[in-house]
């Protein structure tokens, strides 16, 4: 994959989209992570990051590796994605999510978002961090 962004053929940031559907989006993604091609997944959790976030974690081959390690991987091919309720703040939300691996064991993530103000991605919900509990 190249150091496009974002990367094509995969859902991207629309003003349409609620905070909620943003990580609806990138849970679906990611529990069929190989689907339609490899990683396609982490690109669509790649094309949802923030600009701060791609900065820290980024380009996409860093975010990807980032993502494989032990602390993220749970998010790969996930079985069971159960979410909590949005709280929202102006233009800053924050989703808990509790997946359930192929091994059945559960990790909670809590992903941190803010709606851009300006820009190409103006009105549009991307994800600042995703923490692990």
């Amino acid at each position: 994959m190249s150091e496009e962004y974002p990367i094509s053929g995969l859902p991207e940031p629309d003003p349409a989209y609620d905070a909620e559907e943003v990580v609806a989006l990138q849970l679906e993604a990611l529990a069929a992570n190989d689907d339609p091609f490899e990683d396609a997944g982490i690109g669509v959790a790649y094309n949802f990051a923030s600009p701060a976030n791609r900065r820290a974690t980024g380009p996409f081959d860093r975010f990807r590796r980032m993502v494989n390690n032990p602390r993220y991987a749970p998010m790969i091919d996930h079985v069971e994605a159960v979410t909590g309720p949005v709280e929202r703040e102006a233009d800053s939300a924050a989703q808990r999510v509790t997946l359930t691996g192929s091994d059945g064991r559960t990790v909670t993530y809590a992903f941190e978002l803010s709606r851009r103000r300006r820009g190409e991605l103006d009105g549009c919900w991307l994800t600042d961090s995703v923490v692990r509990e």
